[in-house]
C-alpha cells in the first residue's frame, strides 16, 4: 500500500503542514503501508526543506525506515515504512 500528501493547498500554512505529515504518518502506521509519497512541489525549495526538517526530527525518525528523494522530479520525496 502506497499513502500520497500532496502540500500544495497548505504551502503557507505552517501548523498545518506539521499535521498533515504527523497525521499521514499516523495513517501509514495504521494501515501499515510500505511507503508515503509527499509532494511539497518545486517552487523555491523552502518546502522540501521543511519537510527533510521534520522528517529529520528524532521522534518522527524513529517512525520510519528510510527517505528517498525522487531523482527525476525535484518536487517530490518518499517516506519507507518496515512494518
Amino acid at each position: 500500500m502506497r499513502l500520497k500528501l500532496d502540500l500544495h493547498d497548505i504551502y503557507n500554512k505552517g501548523r498545518s503542514i506539521d499535521q498533515a505529515l504527523n497525521d499521514i504518518m499516523d495513517e501509514a502506521e495504521q494501515k501499515k503501508a510500505k511507503t508515503v509519497e509527499i509532494i511539497p512541489g518545486k517552487g523555491s525549495g523552502q518546502l522540501k526543506k521543511r519537510v527533510l526538517r521534520f522528517l529529520d526530527r528524532k521522534d518522527v525518525k524513529a517512525r520510519y525506515h528510510r527517505v528517498e528523494k525522487d531523482s527525476k522530479n525535484f518536487g517530490r520525496l518518499w517516506v519507507h515504512f518496515r512494518h
